[in-house]
């Protein structure tokens, strides 16, 4: 709805979009962030089709997303989100810590994955850190994640920033591919013009001997460049 104007100084709630097929969990999230004064969930979805399909109609800012949902799973009901709403943040809740579920998660574009055994304590401190383009872990996936990508960096004998140096302009770019940023929100982020951002985006591909964006993102983690720009939260 757009008929009706907020007062000037009132502060925009950030809306929420919960995606699980338990309503009992859902219900659960809803109470918890109900407290929240700066929060607003605006709709509910039972399946990560539906997930897709109220993202398309409400906008959120954010979706909590379940992984083990029925008509598209939750990380491809995140990749689908990530593709065609690139303004909605997403963030996983699952019962799965598996390194392989984290690593699927941030490759498709997901900016946080909370464990629900924790999710209660750390929920709406997620929410507002994703809203500002950072990005949240639970505690107990977060280092593991960290070591994992590093690992997984060496394996694939990729260059280190220590021997390959990076302009400022670079750096900037590459940290925004890492946050999950289209080409055009990171032209105007920048500043620049999207040929522009596709030519630096190529060059960092050749650069650093990398084939693609998930590339990339794996080497700005491992590197510490997210740190310094998304700040990865790990608590």
């Amino acid at each position: 709805m757009r008929g009706t104007q907020p007062p000037m100084n009132a502060k925009k709630r950030i809306s929420v979009l919960l995606a699980d097929d338990h309503m009992l969990i859902r219900e659960g999230m809803k109470t918890l962030l109900r407290a929240e004064r700066d929060i607003e969930v605006v709709g509910e979805a039972a399946t990560g089709r539906q997930a897709v399909e109220l993202t398309r109609k409400l906008c959120p800012a954010v979706v909590v997303m379940d992984i083990s949902m029925p008509q598209t799973n939750g990380l491809e009901a995140t990749r689908q989100i990530r593709k065609d709403f690139p303004d909605t943040k997403v963030i996983i809740l699952s019962a799965h810590g598996d390194d392989a579920y984290v690593e699927s998660a941030a490759v498709l574009g997901a900016s946080g994955y909370l464990l629900k055994q924790s999710s209660a304590r750390f929920m709406a401190d997620a929410i507002r850190k994703v809203h500002n383009g950072e990005t949240f872990f639970s505690p107990a996936v977060s280092k593991r994640f960290r070591t994992r990508q590093k690992a997984s960096l060496e394996q694939k004998d990729l260059p280190k920033v220590k021997g390959i140096r990076l302009s400022s302009r670079e750096g900037d770019v590459l940290r925004l591919i890492a946050e999950g940023e289209s080409v055009k929100q990171i032209a105007e982020s920048l500043s620049l013009s999207i040929k522009t951002v596709e030519k630096q985006r190529d060059h960092l591909l050749q650069k650093l001997a990398i084939r693609d964006i998930a590339g990339l993102t794996r080497y700005a983690i491992a590197e510490g460049v997210i740190d310094g720009g998304v700040q990865l939260t790990i608590i």
